[in-house]
């Protein structure tokens, strides 16, 4: 798939991972809202408006493109002027509301940034806390986000919900990153590729990197995609690295941005 057609899936996925959760949320009574998830001090409706938080930022970003720069210049001096706890701060700020409210805001945020995604002239940047990106990748961390953070929704309602292939641009964002990991460790990146090679949950072999590299990493890509995000211990996992950078890389692996987080304690 190449131009607007990549862009149409990632988003099509996107819509589909936020209804997914919506189903989830959409009858829990106030109190349930507030049930805590495994993210410390997040209970069920500080992840959601986490999501409603960034969705907004990401459509204020779009309009800084459009010439509309106040929303997006704002968030960053927000941003300049508590880098640690900006996106706590956001998160729990959002959650102090009424759930219908809460509810609502972040169904109309979903629709926004898909649209306002769409909408990027081609070959635009889009302004972002790192650097600049394009609607696709724009598009695919927004679907890391909700991906990762229904994972604590459904974990702490206790309920299991099956992967999908959908998970492809988690991994996809997870074997990018790779780099960055090392970098925000303190780490010197290695200067080879890996061999990446993940099963789908449809059973499809995804394969990342070239196929003679020396160091590889095998496994499920939804495990891969739950230790990328750092919603699984190392130890919890089925990936095998061969070679002592990819070996490091499975320890630090990080696809979302911010400082190292401190992962989840094995089972």
């Amino acid at each position: 798939m190449t131009g607007n057609t990549v862009l149409d899936q990632v988003l099509a996925d996107l819509a589909a991972q936020g209804d997914e959760l919506d189903g989830h949320v959409a009858g829990l009574s106030d109190d349930q809202w507030r049930t805590p998830t495994p993210a410390e001090g997040w209970d069920i409706a500080t992840q959601v408006a986490h999501l409603a938080w960034t969705d907004r930022a990401s459509i204020a970003a779009v309009a800084h493109v459009h010439g509309d720069t106040e929303g997006w210049d704002n968030l960053v001096l927000e941003a300049i002027a508590d880098p640690e706890h900006v996106v706590d701060k956001a998160a729990l700020a959002g959650a102090d509301r009424p759930a219908a409210d809460l509810l609502a805001d972040w169904r109309q945020g979903r629709a926004q940034v898909i649209e306002a995604l769409r909408s990027v002239p081609r070959g635009h940047k889009i302004p972002w806390y790192g650097p600049p990106m394009s609607p696709t990748s724009m598009a695919t961390a927004r679907f890391m986000e909700t991906w990762a953070h229904s994972l604590d929704v459904y974990d702490a309602l206790g309920v299991t919900v099956a992967p999908t292939d959908r998970i492809v641009h988690v991994a996809h964002i997870g074997v990018r990153t790779r780099n960055f990991a090392f970098v925000t460790n303190g780490l010197e990146p290695p200067t080879d590729e890996f061999r990446i090679s993940l099963t789908s949950p449809s059973g499809e072999q995804w394969e990342f990197g070239p196929d003679d590299a020396v160091q590889t990493v095998n496994g499920s890509a939804y495990d891969f995609c739950l230790l990328a995000t750092q919603r699984v211990h190392r130890a919890d996992t089925d990936l095998v690295a061969v070679g002592a950078e990819a070996d490091q890389w499975l320890d630090i692996a990080q696809c979302f941005a911010g400082n190292p987080g401190a992962g989840r304690e094995a089972k």
